[in-house]
């Protein structure tokens, strides 16, 4: 097991110095990128006369910005040396997670990854245990029922819930319980209200939870399909072995050949898949939701740096959730053996 271990893990080098080269050298040749923007803002600004003091002189009319100006602003975000060089540089200051500082937040990267994910956890983690605490049991039902009409009702409904994206759901929503058209149930927005500060603890509790029954409602109404079929599959295979049928042969009850034979082996694939599911679930964020809802969170942060071409937060956040990803990886092989004894380590290659 150690020798896997420690091989995996030096696997993992590579894997992130390439996903961070090749990332690193599309955003130098994208077009439109963080000098160019603050460029085009300070001529904008001068041209409107609402230049501030500390652009003042920069602008020359239709000449735009001085070169000896743009030289400066190059140099402020680091695009005076050559690629290597602060690819190397970045790298090595990503050892430590150092990610440098937004271009435009003016603010470190960490800090700013701190700061939303609160948003990003509360979405991800009431979506991962609502999805696997239903699906798993659901699932169970609908292989010892199938064929039925429970199996055929239920496939249907999860199916229309499945086609329908969280975020024409999310929108329904609103206008039917977020004092739309209809009724004024629900908060339109926010995480907590304003007033959550000065709330005692148990409404604080309350609110919150008020707050997330409808972006988490859209949320997981789409990905019941998937694990719950994933779950239906997995145990009627297991349900059809031969192993099941000389166990009913002995007159072992129904209830034991299920949960005592066919639980421990159908339940591998869902089992493996955890540790990535629930890393996942708490550094990823869902755009569309979290704009639905105004929702501050990783999503939306990941989007705005794209856009602004803020690439310390592009970088440092791919960096930290590739090698999230990558430690996912390993304990789900990891958990996979020690699950199923009869594989190996030394057959996991």
């Amino acid at each position: 097991m150690f020798a896997y271990i420690s091989k995996r893990l030096l696997l993992m080098i590579p894997t992130l110095f390439g996903v961070m080269l090749v990332t690193f050298l599309v955003t130098q040749f994208v077009p439109g990128g963080p000098v160019e923007q603050l460029v085009s803002q300070l001529e904008g600004k001068s041209e409107q006369g609402e230049a501030s003091t500390g652009t003042r002189g920069l602008y020359r009319g239709a000449h735009g910005l001085d070169p000896e100006h743009i030289e400066e602003i190059r140099a402020l975000y680091g695009f005076d040396k050559p690629v290597h060089e602060r690819f190397y540089s970045m790298m090595k200051n990503y050892l430590s997670f150092d990610f440098g500082e937004s271009y435009f937040h003016n603010r470190s990267v960490m800090e700013l990854i701190i700061d939303k994910m609160p948003v990003s956890i509360s979405l991800g983690m009431w979506t991962f245990f609502i999805v696997y605490l239903t699906c798993i049991p659901l699932g169970i039902a609908k292989a010892v029922r199938d064929g039925s009409v429970f199996d055929v009702a239920t496939s249907t409904l999860i199916l229309i819930g499945y086609s329908v994206p969280g975020f024409v759901l999310g929108i329904t929503l609103l206008v039917l319980l977020g004092g739309g058209s209809f009724l004024d149930i629900f908060p339109l927005r926010g995480l907590v209200s304003d007033n959550w500060d000065t709330l005692p603890w148990y409404e604080q509790i309350l609110d919150y939870l008020w707050h997330m029954v409808l972006p988490i409602t859209a949320s997981v109404i789409g990905s019941f399909a998937v694990m719950t079929m994933l779950t239906k599959n997995s145990f009627i295979e297991e349900i059809r072995k031969q192993y099941v049928l000389t166990a009913r042969a002995k007159g072992v009850s129904e209830n034991n050949v299920l949960y005592r034979h066919v639980f421990r082996n159908a339940i591998i694939p869902l089992v493996t898949g955890f540790p990535a599911a629930f890393i996942g679930a708490f550094f990823t964020g869902s755009l569309l939701i979290e704009t639905i809802f105004s929702l501050d969170g990783l999503g939306l942060l990941s989007y705005e740096s794209v856009l602004k071409r803020d690439y310390p937060v592009v970088l440092g956040t791919l960096y930290l959730f590739t090698l999230l990803g990558l430690f996912a990886k390993l304990m789900a092989d990891i958990s996979y053996v020690l699950i199923d004894p009869r594989i190996h380590f030394e057959s996991v290659d």
